[in-house]
């Protein structure tokens, strides 16, 4: 780890420990847990690195975490802070650092999907099991003909949006959707490399993780008015890499262009 990202590292564990202080100070803390780059992958830790943080509340006091944030405030000044979802906040401190803290009781952790966290603090009666989810984490497995298939249709749904000038939706379709499915893909195309993959985004770390695939991105992300562009990147590589319909990719070439006026729907 380079002296920058040592010092990104330090930064961030002492912003960590002063929340841990400020929820013991609160007297209703059972544990704090910390996860993703702050939790068990401190070594990927560099100054772009943000907190993850659950606060575990006693039985009945969740909401005096969320509803007073005092005590969040008393760690270190804060810039912003928005609301994130019922259980927790996104946080700017006043020196750039973000975090995202969350607080649950102990009840609701067997409904709750994660990685192995990392205990940064707990009281001595509470099990050391509960960096641990309780509820298993469930992917659906897609086969290759359902992942190409869906490109595809996503390709030529995307392409008919875009000559209608519905460029958006065009775009996710083409350049979000489609691309979403080819990483999933990724791994039969490279050996993925080590890089701290992550079961909740497929797309992180995705450049170091498979950097042959990732050369490719630029040509299928050409950006908001060359949805077309990347529609046709995006059909040749599938087609090359795997079997595709021959009636679906006629159909996805005839709409590179506008159909005529007489044709338009």
């Amino acid at each position: 780890m380079s002296d920058r990202n040592e010092a990104a590292r330090a930064r961030l564990l002492q912003r960590l420990d002063e929340i841990v202080q400020s929820a013991i100070a609160s007297g209703h803390a059972l544990a704090v847990l910390a996860l993703g780059s702050s939790g068990r992958e401190l070594d990927r830790v560099d100054e772009y690195s943000d907190l993850d943080l659950w606060v575990i509340a006693e039985d009945g006091y969740q909401q005096d975490f969320l509803v007073n944030m005092d005590w969040i405030h008393a760690a270190s000044p804060i810039v912003h802070q928005h609301k994130h979802g019922l259980t927790g906040y996104s946080i700017v401190f006043e020196d750039g650092i973000f975090a995202e803290v969350d607080a649950f009781e102990l009840p609701d952790l067997s409904a709750l999907e994660f990685a192995e966290a990392r205990i940064a603090w707990k009281r001595p009666e509470i099990p050391d099991t509960i960096r641990f989810a309780q509820k298993e984490t469930k992917r659906w497995q897609r086969t290759v003909d359902e992942l190409v298939g869906e490109a595809l249709g996503n390709l030529y749904v995307g392409l008919g949006r875009f000559h209608r000038g519905e460029k958006l939706t065009a775009m996710r379709f083409i350049q979000v959707y489609a691309v979403d499915r080819l990483l999933e893909l990724a791994h039969l195309l490279e050996t993925e490399q080590p890089a701290w993959p992550d079961i909740y985004g497929n797309e992180r770390r995705f450049e170091k993780r498979f950097p042959g695939l990732a050369a490719v991105l630029p040509r299928l992300l050409q950006g908001y008015e060359r949805s077309p562009e990347s529609a046709q990147v995006m059909l040749e590589f599938l087609d090359e890499h795997f079997t595709v319909n021959p009636a679906l990719k006629a159909a996805i070439i005839s709409r590179y262009k506008p159909a005529g006026p007489d044709k338009q729907a």
